[in-house]
């Protein structure tokens, strides 16, 4: 008797081992690790326009190329360290992404010094619980939310670049502020799904901090 398939969503390329593994141990784990948050930030950036997968495939290689992540060693970066990035086959050499990732770095310094780290400012949009969406089919996810626009809006205001609302949506489910597994994937239910709530977007406006006064209002 064969095995029952274990069920994983359904944009899973199940013959992809490196895509499977990231699916099933990492995506929509919360995270709150202050260099994997950075890394996320870069990495979402530089998918910009590209496949997740061309990043998956090239993420040891950015881990190497930028210090571990670390901002604090990125945003030190100059012209020199810069022109030798832009010269490295193991990443995607568009200099307004790698550009945006020492920028950003030094962003991101600014805001732990600010609130005591990135991850307890980020982390304060969802009331540090994660939402569960329940969706139940690919067509339910959504490409960005209201929380996504405030949290953009905000992070642009600060300084950062390739932070759009799309690219921030995919790290608030990436880093586990969302869980966006299917309900019928094993992992909806380990990382906390129990059942479908009342709708993605207006869960996520409830629940956005009120202390954050800089994000935008809804009637």
């Amino acid at each position: 008797m064969k095995n029952k398939p274990i069920p994983r969503c359904a944009w899973v390329p199940l013959a992809k081992e490196a895509y499977v593994a990231y699916h099933d141990t990492e995506w929509g784990v919360p995270q709150r690790d202050e260099h994997r948050l950075f890394e996320a930030i870069v990495l979402q950036g530089a998918q910009a326009g590209l496949a997740w997968e061309t990043i998956l495939n090239k993420r040891e290689n950015y881990r190497a190329a930028f210090d571990g992540f670390d901002p604090a060693r990125v945003a030190e970066y100059d012209e020199g360290n810069i022109a030798a990035l832009l010269e490295n086959p193991g990443i995607v050499r568009n200099r307004l992404k790698v550009r945006s990732a020492v920028k950003n770095a030094r962003v991101f310094l600014d805001m732990q010094q600010e609130f005591g780290g990135f991850s307890p400012w980020l982390w304060a949009w969802v009331d540090d619980t994660p939402q569960q969406s329940g969706v139940t089919t690919l067509a339910d996810i959504p490409a960005s939310t209201p929380l996504s626009d405030a949290i953009a809006k905000e992070l642009k205001k600060r300084g950062m670049n390739f932070v759009g609302t799309t690219i921030i949506y995919a790290l608030l489910q990436a880093c586990g502020l969302v869980n966006d597994h299917a309900r019928d994937c094993f992992r909806y239910a380990e990382l906390g799904g129990k059942c479908a709530g009342p709708g993605l977007g207006a869960k996520m406006e409830k629940n956005v901090n009120p202390a954050l006064d800089t994000r935008p209002r809804t009637t």
